[in-house]
């Protein structure tokens, strides 16, 4: 727009992944936000984008839904100005949004250097969760913290990084975290090495992995995304169904340089962010593969 000033603009909307209806909003609206701080912006103006089943369910469930992402809009500091609702079979919600950010900062998939390290700033389940308590096999405590967790805005993250200064960004979503890692793999020209010790997982996503609560999608990309990605992990393992675990409103996977790091990670802590792990390494070896290790 200006040699100061350029325009993102973005969308996602998706199916209950939540029985609460505010919540659902909640989250929908933030993972929809997710797109804008991955790319080191500020959004400014929002969206509502419904499909609603208006013979079927109350008004009061929509009334809820949309609440429920006015409160992160308002978070956020943008401002809601409209939307477009249509009648249909399945219940559907999300955001287009408008965001900011200067020409030379803009952050994609595509800067990840040799050298660098990576930080990931949520912990990963969400899909596993989300299939338990589909099974009602989630405790009310549990669920509570991983609705909490979804419906967290990555803004201090991204916040945190613009201040530092790194080198590329992704959120963490349908991909899982290894295809996201071969995503920016790829577009970078570069090799990532993922030390699972180090990756952040929500608590009783292994346990439900282990009784087989492992969504579709996780077996999706895994089949997808093996041909670049080498494991080496023990064969009864779960966690590479953890790693390819599709997320949903996850955290930013940061690629920052290594004399860097610290300062982010602190940058990270101070701003309350939900995991400052430091994950694994980019590399010049392997362009265009990952390579999981423990």
């Amino acid at each position: 727009m200006t040699d100061d000033i350029a325009l993102i603009q973005t969308l996602d909307f998706f199916t209950p992944i939540v029985d609460d209806p505010f919540d659902f909003g909640r989250i929908a609206a933030a993972n929809a936000l997710s797109d804008v701080y991955a790319m080191g912006g500020r959004p400014l103006t929002a969206m509502n984008i419904v499909c609603f089943p208006i013979g079927d369910m109350d008004k009061s469930v929509l009334s809820s839904i949309l609440q429920g992402g006015l409160e992160i809009v308002h978070q956020s500091n943008a401002v809601m100005v409209g939307g477009h609702s249509v009648e249909d079979p399945e219940l559907k919600y999300g955001l287009s949004l408008t965001g900011i950010v200067h020409p030379r900062k803009i952050l994609t998939n595509a800067g990840a250097e040799p050298g660098d390290l990576l930080v990931l700033t949520k912990p990963l389940g969400t899909g596993i969760l989300a299939t338990a308590l589909k099974a009602g096999e989630l405790s009310e405590e549990a669920a509570r913290r991983v609705t909490e967790q979804m419906a967290t805005l990555n803004k201090g993250a991204a916040e945190a990084m613009i201040e530092v200064g790194v080198n590329a960004c992704t959120d963490i979503t349908g991909f899982g975290l290894l295809g996201h890692c071969l995503e920016m793999a790829r577009a970078s020209k570069v090799g990532i090495t993922i030390d699972t010790r180090k990756v952040p997982i929500i608590p009783g996503a292994e346990t439900f992995a282990g009784m087989g609560m492992v969504p579709g999608g996780s077996f999706t990309n895994r089949k997808y995304y093996s041909g670049d990605i080498r494991i080496d992990l023990d064969a009864e393992s779960v966690l590479p169904d953890i790693m390819f675990d599709p997320q949903t409103s996850g955290g930013l996977l940061i690629s920052v340089p290594e004399n860097k790091a610290p300062a982010l990670v602190q940058n990270l802590r101070k701003k309350n962010v939900l995991s400052t792990n430091i994950i694994g390494s980019v590399r010049k070896e392997m362009p265009g593969k990952v390579h999981c290790h423990q």
